[in-house]
């Protein structure tokens, strides 16, 4: 195996730990996922397929592009969501608390009912401080560098 194909497997073993992390806090740890962190999944499932893609055709010499690109995607959307968590700046309407200043009883009452299951800007799990939204950023991050590292690498 070339040391650009080690790089891909790398990177693309690392989307799915992530990705294989949050079902396993979906479904064995029992925290619905809200809508930003389900936009965070997709890039992984994009990146894997890229990588099982680079990895069959060695020859697409852009493909770990693509893939950086992928991982630069969740890490921005991840960044995004951990500054809603901590609120930072406002998230989608659909998916936050929003503002209830100026709202009558029945709008507020409509907002209640209206609001989903799992808000975005609640923080169901951390560690040393940071969310899965942080850590997901913070990974990506560097699954990045992965990708761009194996772009670099001449393919032999």
């Amino acid at each position: 195996m070339t040391r650009r194909s080690q790089l891909v497997a790398v990177a693309s073993l690392g989307s799915l730990a992530l990705l294989l992390a949050a079902f396993g806090f979906q479904h064995l740890g029992g925290l619905a996922p809200c809508k930003m962190c389900i936009w965070q999944r997709y890039p992984h499932a994009v990146a894997i397929a890229i990588g099982a893609v680079a990895l069959a055709l060695p020859r697409l010499t852009f493909l770990p592009l693509l893939g950086a690109a992928a991982a630069a995607t969740t890490s921005a959307v991840g960044a995004f969501h951990a500054g809603v968590e901590q609120g930072w700046w406002e998230g989608p309407s659909s998916c936050t608390s929003g503002s209830i200043s100026g709202l009558s009883a029945d709008d507020l009452f409509d907002q209640i009912m209206s609001a989903p299951l799992v808000r975005c800007d609640d923080i169901p799990w951390e560690m040393f401080g940071i969310s899965m939204a942080g850590w997901n950023a913070i990974a990506s991050a560097m699954l990045v560098l992965i990708w761009l590292a194996a772009w670099k690498t001449r393919a032999a």
